[in-house]
């Protein structure tokens, strides 16, 4: 029945992949299923016949789809059923996007949509990886024009070594986690989050990636060429030349005048009645070419950028490795608990940071072992950043990924949740875009941050190099390229960082791939820019984190109880923590491991919690003074209760300095009063004394006087 059905075996980074094709979904113009270890995704690709009409863009889509039955849970939604796409899906798909995208013929317009699906999933190989190689091999097996295939690869850095696709227990103590993309011959995708990797040593590990990734493309090209159908002609979308060159003649003059402004409005400004005179003369001669127009005048400009560059010109007149005119400030907002604004140019991001109970962890319902996450940051960029007229709906996979690279960048400075019991939200609000809005929100969120009072282990700022590629195969890189230069340009090669080395990269190119020089080059100008925006504008306007956090953000403790006392804490139907909170009005979390967090705005009410949770977890220290309640009296003295179930007995002879003839005549049920422990016997009964402690009080008034 299934006479098509192949399978080819090889293996990566030491682990067995194996790809089976011909036997499931046989509409699709490519299919397969790979198998890295027990994990299993399957690609599906599919062409529309005909081109779609108007657009002068290729019309890819990509989407890696998360099943929970791959991991063996059922969906927590109301439905019980997968709904929109995770944060996590949405990068990867744009982890696939980026590479695959460029290889595509530039003037076909046919529909093309790759849909990855995750069946099952071994932790220790990751699922994003195999989509990627299935992806690859469907693309190339089907009869869809594409430039591949490619390949990519985890590289991770554990104990001082450079790992590929490291397993679970490798991730636990990774301090690298970069995901390379390449062909045969270059580098086509970077992503990578790092603890302040050295750039050599940033260098050599793509650089043992494509190692790697060369075998696998090899793999896929001896499949394609056993099994892959012969590409199907297209209708080019490609511009008349003649056509090009009559508009050059005709606005090339005035194209170059208008480009010619550092001021994003003032650009458009004059290139709008460039735009009506050429729709003017042509719109008649070309009625349903109006895309074709708009693509002869996007190339033009495009012509025009490109040469300036090689020549050394850039269009706001700056020098090929200056950075534009840079500005940060922070405390720019009242009441909330950090706020900071980076303005690069026209590009202006403010980013304002919140610090709430470690319970405000974003909880996360994917595949892989991470569950909730102490730091989020959000980046927005609504249509007023850029002059534009459109309705909010909320963010798109652009603004996620923005988002995530700026979280990536950051995550590596921030200090342990031991250290510093929060969980903290940055939200990057773009009020201005010009480019590089995501390297302007990593720098507007460390001034957030430090303006928060978050100690963080060093500043981080994000600058980008651009690319200019020629056909003679010569190229040159600049640095701090603005929205014209990423739009014209073959790359957009993103770098944040400390002055110690990389936290993040986020690489978008427009060719068919990077040289190892290239991307050194990339390396070399982002450090130096780097090192400049920390030094002369973000310490200048904060030079050290704040000492404490603001008034209005809770006041964070923490402590540690062993776990078999957890119950006893908490109390019978969480009695003993709900007390505890109301009195001392304060939020309590507990963790499965012991870990307490204890929240409140007044910081001596949270520590009173805390001292009561440890007195109950722990035996009380003799000598300490306790703010206890009286909760029972006898002949004999009082019982004194200085934390919930914990009580002991002040003998009549310890209520007081003077000879006490009755307990009644110096306290009653529910008096508050101090007591100090003197003695605890060996069947674990408390022996308290009020006549001590306020002894003992009164010296230490009399020491501070």
């Amino acid at each position: 029945m299934f006479e098509n059905a192949r399978t080819f075996e090889t293996t990566y980074a030491g682990r067995p992949v194996v790809v089976e094709t011909g036997k499931t979904c046989g509409l699709a113009n490519g299919s397969c299923w790979v198998r890295y270890g027990e994990t299993v995704v399957m690609a599906n690709v599919t062409a529309s016949k005909k081109p779609r009409e108007g657009v002068d863009f290729f019309p890819l889509s990509v989407d890696f789809e998360e099943k929970m039955y791959a991991v063996g849970k059922i969906p927590g939604s109301f439905t019980k059923r997968e709904g929109k796409a995770s944060d996590k899906a949405i990068l990867t798909s744009r982890c696939v996007d980026r590479p695959i995208r460029p290889l595509f013929p530039k003037d076909m317009r046919n529909d093309v949509t790759v849909v990855m699906t995750v069946l099952a999933v071994d932790p220790d190989n990751s699922p994003e990886i195999t989509g990627m190689i299935a992806a690859a091999i469907a693309i190339s097996i089907s009869d869809i024009p594409w430039n591949g295939p490619v390949a990519s690869i985890n590289v991770g850095y554990v104990d001082g070594e450079l790992v590929l696709n490291p397993t679970l227990e490798q991730r636990a103590n990774n301090k690298l986690n970069l995901t390379v993309a390449g062909s045969a011959e270059k580098i086509v995708m970077i992503e990578a989050g790092a603890e302040e990797i050295p750039d050599d040593l940033m260098l050599k590990a793509i650089e043992t990636g494509h190692t790697e990734i060369k075998k696998m493309v090899e793999f896929i090209k001896g499949i394609q060429k056993e099994i892959g159908k012969p590409k199907f002609e297209f209708e080019s979308m490609e511009v008349d030349h003649d056509l090009f060159d009559e508009i050059e003649a005709m606005v090339g003059e005035d194209v170059k005048k208008a480009l010619d402004t550092d001021d994003k409005n003032i650009r458009d400004a004059r290139m709008q009645p460039i735009y009506d005179a050429v729709h003017e003369k042509y719109d008649e001669q070309y009625p349903d070419q109006g895309a074709m127009l708009e693509e002869v005048l996007y190339k033009l400009q495009k012509k025009i950028v490109r040469n300036w560059l090689y020549e050394g010109k850039r269009v706001d007149g700056r020098g090929i490795d200056e950075i534009r005119p840079l500005a940060a400030e922070v405390g720019v907002l009242p009441r909330v608990h950090g706020s900071g604004i980076f303005t690069r140019g026209q590009t202006q991001v403010m980013t304002i940071c919140t610090l709430g109970p470690v319970s405000d962890a974003q909880k996360l319902d994917g595949l892989d072992e991470e569950t909730s996450k102490r730091y989020m940051h959000q980046y927005n960029f609504p249509s007023y950043s850029v002059g534009e007229t459109r309705p909010s709906r909320g963010p798109g996979r652009r603004e996620i990924g923005h988002g995530a690279l700026a979280e990536r960048a950051l995550v590596p400075v921030l200090p342990s949740v031991e250290e510093f019991p929060y969980a903290i939200r940055c939200v990057s609000e773009v009020l201005s875009s010009n480019g590089s809005t995501s390297q302007g929100s990593i720098c507007g969120s460390t001034l957030a941050l430090m303006d928060a009072g978050v100690p963080i282990k060093e500043p981080v700022a994000g600058i980008s190099c651009g690319l200019i590629t020629k056909e003679d195969g010569s190229w040159m890189t600049m640095v701090d390229i603005q929205g014209l230069e990423d739009f014209y340009g073959d790359m957009d090669f993103k770098v944040g960082g400390t002055k110690n080395g990389i936290t993040a990269i986020q690489v978008d190119i427009k060719v068919d791939g990077l040289t190892m020089d290239i991307i050194a080059s990339a390396f070399e100008k982002t450090r130096k820019a780097r090192m400049y925006i920390l030094d002369e504008i973000m310490l200048k306007a904060i030079p050290e984190v704040r000492p404490e956090v603001s008034k209005w953000a809770p006041k964070m403790l923490s402590t540690k109880v062993p776990v078999d006392k957890i119950r006893e804490v908490i109390g019978s139907g969480g009695k003993v923590i709900q007390k505890i909170s109301a009195e001392c009005d304060v939020k309590i979390d507990i963790s499965e491991d012991g870990n307490v967090f204890v929240s409140g705005l007044d910081k001596e009410k949270a520590q009173a919690a805390i001292n009561i949770i440890n007195t109950i977890a722990n035996d009380p220290e003799i000598g300490a003074i306790y703010k206890g309640k009286v909760v029972r009296i006898m002949n004999f003295g009082a019982f004194v209760e200085i934390a919930p179930g914990k009580d002991g007995l002040v003998h009549i002879s310890k209520l007081d300095k003077q000879r006490v003839e009755k307990v009644e005549d110096v306290v009653s049920i529910g008096d508050e009063i101090v007591v100090k422990v003197m003695e605890i016997d060996d069947q674990g009964r408390i022996n308290l004394s009020r006549k001590d402690a306020l002894a003992d009080l009164a010296k230490r008034a009399a020491n501070k006087e």
